[in-house]
């Protein structure tokens, strides 16, 4: 990206997916080798760069850049139990890179909604459903304190960061569940991710990036609510 360009919003979408070419690399996340994604090979320079177009510092990592574990494990369950997708119209919430609408998508569901609060995300779904020969809509928005969605399948991966938002979404996707919704969680043991009252579908092992992660290859677990 030209570094006279300071404001992401004011770009183009052609402009806003130049950018995501520009600082990722199309390949495969580890667990997936059937899909491919633009995913960044460094944090820091392209960090820096989201945190320059944005005019704003201390920014959080650009999530949308990379295959964290917990959608990784959400991502090769769908693809590997595609009857929990079949025919379903589902939202990934925190989707980031828009994987797991993806994995859900070539599942066969019926329609498929990444959402996230991150702008930088749209560019990033658009090209990664594109390269899938998916379609995937995506939205801006904070829906952790409204109404559960309209939605068949609910999706969550890596949403155990910090407190404040994991007991905020673990509510949301309760609600979802109460709502009739399929609730599944993707989580590699984040420290606040709440298990109680949940049930273990799968285990699996995601290559990870020590840039971010802990571990190289990381355990990741996918839940669904008790019925």
């Amino acid at each position: 990206m030209s570094p006279s360009v300071t404001n992401f919003a004011a770009l183009s979408p052609a402009e806003q997916r130049e950018f995501v070419r520009q600082n990722t690399r199309l390949q495969s996340p580890t667990l997936l080798p059937e899909l491919r994604l633009h995913l960044a090979d460094e944090v820091t320079p392209l960090w820096r760069l989201t945190e320059e177009a944005l005019g704003d510092l201390g920014l959080p990592p650009p999530f949308w850049a990379f295959a964290w574990a917990g959608g990784q494990g959400l991502a090769r369950y769908l693809l590997d139990h595609p009857h929990e997708a079949k025919d379903r119209r589902m939202v990934d919430l925190a989707t980031g890179s828009g994987l797991v609408a993806i994995a859900a998508m070539k599942s066969g569901a019926k329609a498929a909604v990444g959402i996230d609060i991150d702008r930088f995300c749209a560019p990033a779904v658009a090209l990664n459903a594109k390269a899938n020969g998916v379609t995937v809509q995506f939205r801006v928005e904070d829906v952790l304190n409204g109404p559960p969605p309209d939605a068949d399948l609910v999706t969550a991966g890596d949403v155990g960061y910090e407190r404040p938002m994991a007991e905020a979404m673990r509510a949301y996707l309760f609600r979802a569940h109460q709502n009739g919704a399929r609730v599944l969680l993707g989580d590699p043991g984040r420290t606040y991710f709440d298990a109680k009252g949940l049930v273990k579908l799968g285990e699996y092992r995601a290559g990870t990036t020590l840039e971010l992660e802990d571990q190289e290859v990381k355990r990741t677990d996918v839940w669904t609510f008790a019925d």
